[in-house]
This record gives C-alpha cells, structure tokens and sequence, in this order.
C-alpha cells in the first residue's frame, strides 16, 4: 500500500472515525483503524461491533492495499506534522513508514484482514432527509433520552417514518421530547425503529453537512448515508411506548416568555439548589411571572419578569435542569408555556414552528419539595 494524501484531510477523517474506538476493546484489532488506499481514494473504518463508521478521504493512490493502525495514536502522529503532504507505505510484515517532509516514522500494525468486515445488510426500507433536519431532531430530543438501563427501549431515540413525516421521540418516563419535520416527497412504506444512546451521540457528530441524509433500514441494522460518511448501528430491540398517550389534548393556561431571559433567570434561581432535589416554583399572574427556589439549609433565591398569562393567576413546580433542557437546545426567540393545573405535566413549544416542522417538550410538575408528583 503507498499513497500520498494532505495532513488537513487525514486529520478531519481520523477525528471523524477515532470516537466509535473504545478505550479497553474486546479485540486488540478494535483498537485501530482500517486504512485502505482504492483507486478512488482512502478509506479509513472504525467499529466496536455494535457501531461502524467509514469515512471516505481525498487521496493519490500509488499502491492499493490495506492495513489497521492503532487510531489515537495515528490521530496524535498526524496532527503534529510539520508539512501539508503525508506519504504512507506500507510493506509486507504490516510495517508503515509515514514521511511528511524531514520527518520519518515507522509504525507497527496489524493484518486488515482481522478486522472485522464492515455491515452489509437487506436494505428494507430507504429514506431521505435533509442533514439539518435530521442535526435538528438530534439536537433537540436527545437530552431526553433515558438513562435506566433497565428500561432499554427508552435507552435511545425513536424514529417513525409515516407519510411524508418524519418523527423523533425521546422520554425517560418524567419528560418527553419530540420533533416532527416533513419531507418533500411522501415515503413509500411506514416504518420505526430506535436508535440506542451511543449511536445518537456518534450521529451528532458526524451530522455537519447540508446535503440529503439517506438513511437505509434493515431488519437489525440502521445505516446512515452522509456521503463521505456512513455510519451503521445495531437497532434497540423492542416496542416503543405509545408515546402520543401522554401529550395533553387541551390546555388551560399559557404563558408566552422570551425563551432567553426565561433559561437566564431559571438557570440563576437554581444554582441556590441541590443537584436534582429542589424544585423551581413559578408563579403567575396576569402580566407577571415569579420564578422561585427554596433551599432549606441554603437559601432561597428569586426572579421576576414579564410574561403574556392568559388567566388570573397559576402556581406549579419543575425540576430546574429538565425545565432548561429544551431551553438550551432551542432557537426561536418566544415559546409557549402551556398548562393544565399545578398537578398536569406542562408543555413547551416554541411561538413560531416552521413550516415544515414541528416541536414540543412534554414535563411533568414536582411539589415544592421535589418529589415528582
């Protein structure tokens, strides 16, 4: 194997592949990455079994052939080179000499062919997204995911294909998250799997492009197309919840809030709490919301600000964190803060959806203590 590639793209497609390598892998071989230099161009894989991802890089190919490296430590090698062009070669006892202008290294692999063979499946069922829109839904559900590992179908993302809409869902049984965006074409088939936590925290990294994402569905494996990336993950096994059960139908109240000042004053007010055991009070009244903490052996802390409230008067409890969640991770400048009753879960959506999608974050109310009621 021998090819010629530039520093700035090895780096890009190492970072792009090193975070799937686990630190203590079953397999010596799941410590590296595979590199084959094509006709066409370098490919460097990554997997631990459960997750793969291949990454395409712009190369001059003298030589075809492969072998693995080890991942972090070709990463490190790499970013500290001192020229633009990098020249790999490797000879017949799984030897490669790197050079990059005065420097010369030499680094000990293994056979490619003890890695494991990248997934091929049935493609059951294939759709298109735009990146944006599928970076969106990541983005704006996943923080919602559970954490239980005893409730595994909760332990990931939900992805429903139904119509010319895709939905994604995300709940640990105390607050929901979903995100809904339409496609320009209608999908031929409905279908709906979930994608477990580690493969979403991978697919938030590796969604940075602005083309179509075409995702394929096999009978156990995903696969996402991004072009010079494909990333493939196992699916969660098991039935998601009926999730829409749980999304009140009709509300009380709603108070509309400027979505930065509110994250703001919630995240000051709780800093006088204690990780997950307060609750954060708010108080309405018709043009005035109270955002109040009370920590018995601390403090208390309070504040104040504006808010359109559709009614005389409204006191509920939340926890702090889960309340700011999906503050964080929006953009739109005013959201909706709808509610029933100080018992009845609240809902967060924000003023102005886009046309073609569609957001709202479902979370049930604490008493002032903070035990969920």
């Amino acid at each position: 194997m021998k090819f010629y590639a530039t520093k700035e793209r090895l780096i890009e497609g190492l970072q792009r592949v090193q975070t799937v390598v686990s630190a203590r892998p079953n397999m010596p071989i799941l410590s590296n990455v595979l590199i084959e230099a094509k006709e066409e161009g370098l490919s460097l894989t990554t997997s631990d079994l459960d997750v793969s991802v291949r990454y395409l890089v712009p190369a001059q190919t003298e030589r075809v052939g492969s072998t693995t490296l080890p991942a972090k430590k070709l990463s490190s090698i790499v970013k500290e080179l001192a020229e633009k062009e990098v020249l790999f070669e490797t000879d017949g006892s799984e030897i490669t000499t790197i050079r990059s202008g005065k420097t010369k290294i030499r680094m000990y692999g293994l056979p490619s062919e003890e890695f494991p063979e990248f997934p091929v499946f049935e493609v059951l069922q294939e759709f298109r997204v735009m990146q944006s829109q599928l970076r969106a839904g990541l983005k704006k559900t996943s923080y919602a995911i559970s954490l239980d590992e005893s409730r595994y179908v909760l332990n990931g993302i939900y992805f429903c294909f139904r119509g010319s809409t895709l939905t994604m869902v995300a709940t640990d049984g105390r607050r929901l998250a979903l995100y809904e965006v339409d496609s320009d074409s209608a999908f031929a088939n409905e279908r709906d799997f979930i994608i477990p936590t580690k493969s979403v925290n991978e697919l938030q990294r590796l969604v940075e492009g602005t083309n179509e994402a075409i995702i394929r569905a096999g009978a156990n494996l995903i696969s996402f197309d991004f072009g010079r990336v494909v990333f493939v993950t196992k699916r969660v096994d098991g039935t998601y919840p009926n999730y829409r059960q749980v999304i009140p139908s009709q509300m009380n109240y709603r108070a509309r809030l400027e979505r930065e000042l509110f994250l703001e004053c919630v995240h000051r007010v709780s800093l006088m709490g204690a990780d997950g055991f307060h609750a954060v009070r708010l108080n309405f009244s018709k043009d005035l919301l109270e955002i109040q903490l009370n920590a018995p052996d601390v403090g208390e802390a309070q504040e104040t600000l504006a808010t359109a409230f559709n009614g005389e008067g409204m006191r509920i409890c939340f926890s702090p964190e889960f309340l700011m969640d999906p503050l964080r991770n929006m953009e739109e400048e005013e959201i909706d803060l709808e509610l029933i009753d100080s018992l009845s879960p609240g809902v967060i959506k924000p003023v102005n959806d886009k046309l073609n999608e569609r957001f709202l974050y479902v979370l049930m109310p604490m008493n002032p203590d903070g035990v969920r009621v």
